[in-house]
């Protein structure tokens, strides 16, 4: 009778620690915090599958893990829950995506990127969560996670009530779209765990029709070796030729999918500062950033998500970029000024690009000639 008791005023406890950890997660600006257990067991299947047909391309990292991915107990031994926590990014006064997308000359770079690098802030609030917690149930294990270590958190997410899987394979919300970042506290603490959240795509197949390059390859199944976000970011050697014209102006990740996603309609712009536009690099020329040195590359980019890809990688987008845009002596000049960059790898876009210019070039002048006609 004592032992029941005891366990009956325990579980109540952890049900009151589990509410006021969601109060202090909101009061320290995340927009939803929910909890998991750490069962996987389905999503470690689908995961295998898509390890074995080699879509991940060369991210080698995502099967080394093995099942440390879909075990968190593996990942920090003793884990029974998984704390998932959402932020809002989008920023509040960046140009319209679709506008920089279609506007000659200029750099489309994903709206999660325009800011500061989201891993600094969401690790910071995460520790200081964990220390809340910390100084109400006293010495317990954790570890934090910010898209920091072999973790599926788009299920534990789903598990935790934040939303559901999209047919893009990225969490979505019925109040808050998709235009937000995940993180998480794994715990041993048996905290009262969330039911997952409904699906609610229903017939919609937007995000899979606008796919600039048809990465996605079927309702919730991505080909990454395909995915522009992939091949601007992940890919570290040469971008595939027959893909470099779907890329247009893209030059660091690719939003398409979130901006046909009619759930985004309920998405909310970011309240952080952290997140505000830094450099001018929601609407800025392909020119003007081609001519960045290394030095002006980290310089301008210290701080931010993109500068973990190095200014080599950075050069390579945008020379394809560059050979996506309509002819013109600006964009001819700036790529021949790096036709003999020290960087093989530049070279080799920069020469695809003259191509594709001259190519474009002759085809504008059949063009011109059939309209006089």
């Amino acid at each position: 009778m004592i032992s029941f008791m005891q366990n009956e005023t325990s579980q109540t406890d952890y049900a009151a620690l589990a509410a006021s950890i969601k109060e202090w997660g909101r009061a320290l600006g995340f927009q939803a915090v929910g909890i998991s257990d750490t069962g996987l067991g389905e999503a470690e299947i689908r995961l295998m599958e898509w390890l074995a047909r080699g879509h991940h391309g060369d991210m080698d990292y995502m099967a080394k893990h093995g099942t440390k991915r879909s075990r968190p107990a593996e990942l920090l031994p003793g884990t029974l829950r998984v704390i998932s926590l959402r932020m809002d990014y989008y920023p509040p006064d960046a140009k319209d995506a679709r506008e920089v997308l279609q506007e000659g000359g200029r750099a489309f770079i994903s709206r999660y990127a325009l800011g500061r690098d989201y891993h600094k802030v969401l690790r910071n609030r995460l520790e200081k969560l964990a220390e809340r917690i910390r100084a109400e149930a006293g010495d317990f294990q954790y570890r934090v996670f910010t898209d920091s270590a072999p973790i599926l958190e788009v299920e534990l997410a789903h598990k935790a009530r934040l939303g559901w899987r999209g047919k893009h394979t990225l969490l979505l919300s019925r109040e808050h779209g998709s235009w937000f970042f995940l993180g998480e506290i794994f715990i041993d603490l048996p905290l009262p765990i969330d039911t997952p959240e409904d699906n609610h795509c229903g017939n919609c197949t937007r995000c899979i029709e606008v796919c600039p390059t048809q990465a996605i390859i079927a309702p919730y199944e991505l080909d990454a070796r395909r995915c522009i976000s992939y091949l601007t970011i992940e890919l570290k050697g040469s971008i595939p030729v027959e893909l470099r014209p779907l890329i247009g102006n893209r030059i660091y990740g690719c939003d398409d999918c979130q901006l046909v996603c009619p759930w985004n309609r309920f998405a909310h712009k970011s309240v952080e500062a952290d997140f505000a536009i830094r450099h001018g690099l929601d609407d800025i020329a392909l020119t003007e950033l081609f001519a960045w040195d290394e030095a002006t590359f980290k310089e301008k980019l210290a701080g931010s998500a993109i500068y973990r890809i190095g200014h080599e990688q950075w050069l390579r987008n945008i020379a394809v970029a560059l050979g996506n845009e309509s002819p013109s002596e600006e964009v001819l000049n700036a790529l021949q000024v790096r036709a003999q960059d020290v960087s093989a790898l530049v070279r080799e876009h920069v020469e695809w690009a003259l191509e594709q210019q001259r190519t474009l070039s002759i085809t504008a002048g059949k063009n011109n000639i059939s309209q006089k006609r």
